[in-house]
């Protein structure tokens, strides 16, 4: 094996990546190495390279989408094997204690550790993760068209889940996440409304040619009353849209770590039982929940490749919307 690997740091926030050579880390008691073999890029990174999010590892190394295949195995790791395929997630450590976990809601730890924030992530040619966070892959996805599930489908899994079976359900921003939650609950028969820009007609075809029934601007109301809406474009103003089109007793979901301020709006658009409610990061429980769905259909995950040399104009693509779906760095 390799002493020395590729990574892309960050070293300032509001700054941009700096391609270097480091020495491949080594696991530590509980922790996994990984190959990377793919790492997906997530408006998360975006948000951390931009400087939104506060207090990174500094330097980092982003990225917790990864697909890798492990290669050594630190003390006390016994339940894996080198050679398997395993994805690694935003959520990588958890403290156990504290009240939020002993809740099982680890997704709220009081100690908890990020991925590719405050833990280096796969922006690498290979990476350390905790065994017991990562989760094994389905055999009907390859690497690269699984690297979107681990945050994009987990975190999306996560807030469809929150909008407690919806029939007429409303996706504010069609990314990475909408893009495959979609499918999931088109599949489970629900009516998916897709919002994009204003005046993105390719992104509605796209959203239409993934089964939604209806595809149009963010800010126009649907033809139908929503049951809930998930937003997951960090965009505030639109909140108070989507609390205009959802029923009374529906439910409006942030699915974002980062998003502009919510603009003041009426109480008359909240009354009525309507509710507003923010999603942080995901459970173990999640994963294996999204996965058992992943595996038993073919969700297509809409990719574009880079080199992992590229992760800087992979960020500025997603930055400016210049594809559908989502980007994937190859080391």
């Amino acid at each position: 094996m390799a002493h020395n690997m590729l990574a892309m740091i960050l070293e300032c926030p509001g700054g941009t990546l700096h391609q270097v050579q480091l020495p491949v880390p080594e696991p530590g008691p509980g922790q996994i190495l990984l190959r990377v073999k793919a790492c997906g890029v997530c408006r998360t990174d975006l948000h951390l390279v931009d400087g939104d999010l506060p207090d990174p590892k500094r330097p980092v190394i982003p990225g917790h989408e990864i697909v890798g295949e492990v290669i050594a195995l630190g003390e006390g790791v016994s339940r894996l094997q080198v050679g398997r395929r395993m994805g690694v997630p935003w959520l990588g450590h958890t403290c156990g204690r504290c009240r939020f976990c002993l809740m099982k809601q680890e997704n709220l730890c009081d100690s908890p550790g990020f991925t590719g924030y405050t833990l280096d992530g796969g922006y690498a040619e290979y990476t350390v993760a905790e065994a017991d966070y990562c989760f094994p892959l389905p055999d009907n996805y390859d690497d690269v068209h699984a690297a979107p599930l681990l945050c994009a489908g987990l975190i999306g899994y996560r807030s469809y889940a929150l909008a407690y079976g919806a029939e007429k359900l409303g996706l504010y921003g069609f990314g990475a996440a909408a893009h495959i939650i979609a499918q999931v609950a088109v599949a489970q028969g629900k009516q998916v409304y897709a919002f994009t820009r204003p005046g993105d007609s390719e992104g509605q075809n796209f959203a239409l040619g993934l089964g939604v029934v209806w595809a149009g601007d963010s800010d126009v109301l649907p033809p139908v009353t929503l049951d809930a809406a998930i937003i997951y474009a960090p965009v505030g103003a639109l909140v108070p849209q989507a609390l205009r089109a959802v029923r009374k007793g529906g439910r409006v979901i942030c699915a974002g770590i980062h998003m502009s301020d919510i603009p003041s709006f009426a109480y008359e658009i909240l009354w009525g039982e309507r509710s507003v409610c923010s999603v942080a990061n995901l459970t173990r429980e999640d994963g294996e929940a999204f996965f058992a769905i992943a595996s038993t259909m073919q969700i297509r995950t809409d990719v574009h490749p880079y080199p992992l040399e590229q992760a800087n104009q992979a960020l500025d693509d997603l930055r400016h919307g210049r594809f559908q779906g989502a980007a994937v760095l190859l080391p």
